[in-house]
């Protein structure tokens, strides 16, 4: 091929990503859309007469691919924890003295207050440039690999600006927050209504659906945008501040919120905060509330993250929007584990852009505490814009006809007798064969956190268990076609596409199997924490309750209630039944880049480097464990500055003990660096 086509291609490339980024990212476009038009269709005739010259990263590969039949997971090297909220200044006031009284430090600190989008988190990893890899966030720890679907949002660069003032790292993972506009979201529902499809009922959800589509050529169709807010993994590069990262990222391409304000006081960050509360209705997009984040990333890595959020940064929530309507009646909803909530069917009413017919009463003392009555005007609120929840009755609208609700002493869906145990806040039907708690286990077990069987929704589900075809979860896989063809609206084609779907999730991790089982207090991170611990289905069946709680983030509540689900002879026969029926778990078997595996770490002190999650997901991306405890079985004890008296019993116990500088070589060294 001539050089100089090789050439032009590549101009065209360079030129159609500056200009991409100049319309898209910083909106001062330098030529008109047909010029840009003009140069696209070079690119793309190019590539059609020299197919060798397309690059993942060519503009024109932004169109779509092939639909995937399921996505992949993919784990996150740096976890991305969730944020604390704040609902009120007193609450951000007082993270401010938590935060100072952490450090020892009496002077005012500078905080970057971003505003929060209400959209979808998802990371995107860049390698020496390059758009490699996008994944939700998940559970935090784990997230679904949607490479495919990412690359179609067109401002997300396929490849990083060149920039004078500072390199391009070898590895860049970069966090941000997907959404659909405000007015592209109508204009998306409107063209829905004329298709005679159902609407979305909210730009957050839209966006959401829109990144899972397996087929990327109809998200390719959606108006998705992003603004980025950090980073994961960053290499070859090092910051100060985060706000500087903010600015880097702007410089390499990335699309980030023009209304940050970095390096503000907190009283500022305040003034900042009711300045967009006031003004939030005239953005083109939805936002939340906004995030405060500690500036000075040494500051961040000293203060470190809890379980499940970091300490140096808090998600200050506007309030929830409210509107007023009235009670028509309340019932009762069986929960998979037998647990009944009440819930008020409202007069229909419009909070927050989205139609709210039912609201959650939680349980019967929220109900005794508010005085809610059947026929009562109520104040109603989308908690965190989301979840609908009565705040208070209206009783000056009282007209002495609304009647006071109880809750039942027998189950509404079974008529088993129910109970409220000492100590506990709810009324549960402790008969495991409930239609209801069937019902529940089943849609918990085939979700996407479970076993993700695509097609069985709630209505299946219900036709399932009405129809007597399925009594458990482990009876999905002995379903055939004959059986599911004598339900209501079941064609041949529709059966044959469950059963395929079944066949499909039949090869699981043990992380995603046990969050399906359903088992009381085990979410998807115990799950994951526990599958890490027992490494197979059978050691963590036969683990002892001493065994369960010696492991980290595992408390008694979960000891008991994993030991009694798997000492039950019914859950016990229906594992053996998925067992026999085909489903197999991932091997734990080490690969070969996990040179770690068998090496236990303990952290004592603060790393300068990285944080103590950091640090975790470095030893555990190559195979290790970490440990809160120094004992014999201990390989390393890392020590940063200030260590605590576990690196006297480390001297103690003759545990080997690295320093930070060591432990960055270790690492390097075991990841197959120089």
């Amino acid at each position: 091929m001539n050089e100089d086509i090789r050439k032009r291609a590549a101009e065209l490339r360079q030129a159609l990503h500056r200009h991409n980024y100049l319309y898209y990212v910083l909106d001062e476009p330098e030529i008109s859309d047909a010029q840009y038009d003009r140069l696209m269709q070079e690119l793309i005739s190019l590539e059609a007469t020299h197919p060798e010259l397309v690059e993942p990263d060519s503009p024109t590969q932004r169109v779509g691919a092939l639909p995937l039949e399921r996505f992949e997971t993919v784990p996150h090297s740096i976890p991305m924890l969730s944020l604390e909220n704040a609902f009120d200044e007193e609450d951000v006031l007082d993270f401010d003295r938590r935060v100072r009284r952490f450090l020892k430090q009496d002077s005012p600190l500078l905080y970057t207050a971003e505003p929060k989008m209400d959209g979808v988190a998802v990371e995107i990893v860049y390698e020496n440039g390059r758009l490699v890899e996008a994944s939700t966030r998940g559970d935090g720890y784990t997230g679904e690999l949607i490479t495919q679907n990412v690359r179609t949002i067109k401002t997300v660069p396929l490849a990083l600006l060149n920039t004078v003032s500072m390199k391009t790292p070898s590895r860049l993972e970069v966090r941000g927050e997907v959404f659909i506009p405000i007015e592209a979201f109508r204009q998306l529902n409107k063209k829905r209504i004329d298709r005679g499809e159902s609407p979305f009922a909210n730009p957050r959800n839209a966006a959401a659906g829109s990144l899972r589509q397996l087929d990327s050529r109809i998200t390719a169709q959606r108006p998705l945008d992003i603004f980025c807010y950090g980073v994961g993994m960053l290499t070859d590069i090092e910051f100060a501040l985060h706000s500087d990262i903010l600015q880097a990222l702007s410089a390499l391409g990335l699309r980030v919120n023009p209304h940050i304000k970095p390096r503000e006081s907190i009283e500022d960050v305040l003034v900042y905060y009711r300045d967009l509360l006031d003004r939030r209705h005239s953005f083109s997009y939805e936002m939340d509330g906004i995030v405060i984040k500690v500036d000075d990333l040494a500051l961040q890595r000293r203060l470190g993250e809890k379980s499940r959020s970091p300490r140096w940064a808090i998600a200050h929530k506007f309030p929830a929007t409210q509107e007023t309507t009235r009670v028509i009646k309340i019932d009762v909803q069986v929960g998979r584990t037998g647990a009944l909530t009440p819930v008020a069917h409202l007069d229909a009413v419009s909070v927050g852009g989205v139609t709210v017919s039912r609201a959650t009463l939680h349980n019967e003392d929220e109900i005794k505490k508010k005085d809610i009555r059947i026929g009562d005007t109520v104040l109603i609120q989308r908690a965190g814009d989301v979840i609908p929840e009565v705040v208070k009755v209206v009783k000056t609208k009282r007209t002495g006809s609304e009647q006071s609700f109880g809750m039942p002493s027998v189950c509404p869906v079974c008529g088993s007798e129910a109970l409220r145990l000492d100590g506990e806040s709810v009324w549960r039907c402790f008969n495991a064969n409930c239609p209801a708690q069937v019902k529940e286990r089943i849609k918990h077990f085939a979700s996407k956190g479970g076993f993700d069987i695509d097609g069985l929704g709630d209505k299946l589900v219900g036709h399932l268990v009405d129809g007597g075809l399925s009594k458990s979860y482990a009876d999905l896989f002995s379903l055939d076609k004959a059986a599911l063809t004598s339900l209501d609206r079941m064609g041949e084609k529709s059966a044959k596409n469950l059963i395929d779907a079944i066949k499909r999730s039949k090869h699981i991790t043990l992380a995603r199997f046990v969050h399906a089982l359903g088992v009381r207090h085990v979410g998807e991170h115990v799950a994951h924490v526990l599958a890490r611990r027992f490494k197979s289905l059978m050691e963590l069946m036969s683990a002892t309750a001493e065994e369960l709680i010696a492991v980290d983030e595992i408390g008694p509540q979960v000891s008991e209630s994993v030991r009694a689900f798997f000492d039950n002879p019914e859950n016990q026969r229906n594992v053996e039944r998925m067992l026999e029926a085909g489903v197999t778990l991932e091997t734990e078997e080490t690969p070969i880049n996990e040179p770690l595996s068998g090496s236990t770490f303990v952290l004592t002190g603060a790393l300068d480097s990285m944080t103590r999650s950091q640090a975790r997901a470095c030893i555990e991306a190559l195979g290790g464990k970490v440990s809160s405890s120094v004992s014999r079985k201990t390989t390393y004890v890392v020590a940063g500055k200030d260590p605590g008296s576990k690196l006297d019993k480390a001297r103690q116990l003759g545990v080997r003990i690295l320093d930070e500088r060591e432990f960055l070589v270790s690492m390097n060294y075991k990841a197959g660096g120089a």
